[in-house]
């Protein structure tokens, strides 16, 4: 679908205590806060209007907007952060949607849902168990999915060494076309793709977001940029340095609709 708004948060001061499996330091605050900048405008330059909350210093991940809920054209779903100190960010988010959206879902105890595990393929969802989202939360998701008329598969992606979710190792970029790591290439939910094969060496470009007529893509990543251009996209590179060493990625950045 196209897409003509979106929700952010800015980094909080505390950004740097937050959750993270990553190992490469302690993310320079100002530096993220000037690449989240560069974000939103690349979202402004694709047509969204973009709502920007203020930062909330008592959930240093909250900038990972994307984890607090599921959106869809005519629907959304608030989440249940797998990792506990993130509860706390639902609710403000979960308020702002609900002025939005006529229906709204949420996800109950014992299932847990990350945003981050949910990858909107067009004609069907792809749902990612991890170790954020349990089997419960995946679940709930497909039975409002399916209420709703939108079919969805379940990925464990549990035994699938070095990435957190889902979307950290696919993302659909066009209604027939993925992009994706070598580990998820072969799995059977993927076969009526044409998939866009990411160098091993690149593993975290494969978070790229298509955004209307634009895919956000991560700087520094030739091999798979040159592929993506070959294909025919429209690239908007963004330096995502500070925001890789807290395990997040482009799509983590912004609730799209």
């Amino acid at each position: 679908m196209r897409f003509s708004h979106a929700i952010v948060r800015a980094p909080c001061p505390s950004f740097a205590d937050g959750l993270t499996t990553a190992g490469l330091g302690k993310p320079d605050v100002a530096k993220a806060l000037a690449q989240h900048e560069a974000y939103v405008r690349a979202l402004r330059l694709c047509g969204l209007d973009v709502t920007a909350l203020p930062p909330d210093d008592d959930h240093p991940d909250s900038t990972f907007v994307e984890d607090t809920a599921v959106i869809s054209a005519a629907f959304a779903v608030a989440t249940r952060p797998g990792a506990p100190s993130r509860e706390g960010e639902v609710a403000p988010i979960r308020a702002l949607l609900a002025d939005r959206f006529d229906r709204i879902g949420t996800i109950e105890a014992p299932g847990t849902l990350d945003g981050g595990d949910i990858c909107d393929a067009g004609e069907r969802f792809f749902l990612g168990v991890s170790h954020r989202t349990n089997e419960a939360g995946a679940a709930q998701l497909k039975a409002f999915l399916e209420a709703h008329g939108r079919p969805s598969t379940n990925i464990d992606i549990r035994g699938v060494p070095g990435i957190l979710h889902l979307k950290s190792g696919v993302s659909a970029i066009a209604p027939d076309t993925l992009v994706v790591i070598d580990d998820l290439a072969g799995h059977p939910a993927f076969s009526g793709h044409r998939m866009i094969r990411v160098p091993p060496e690149e593993a975290y470009a494969a978070n790229c977001v298509r955004v209307n007529d634009h895919v956000l893509f991560a700087a520094g990543y030739p091999r798979l940029e040159a592929s993506l251009r070959e294909a025919g996209f429209s690239l908007l590179t963004l330096d995502m340095s500070e925001f890789r060493k807290m395990d997040g990625g482009l799509s983590c950045l912004s609730l799209r609709y």
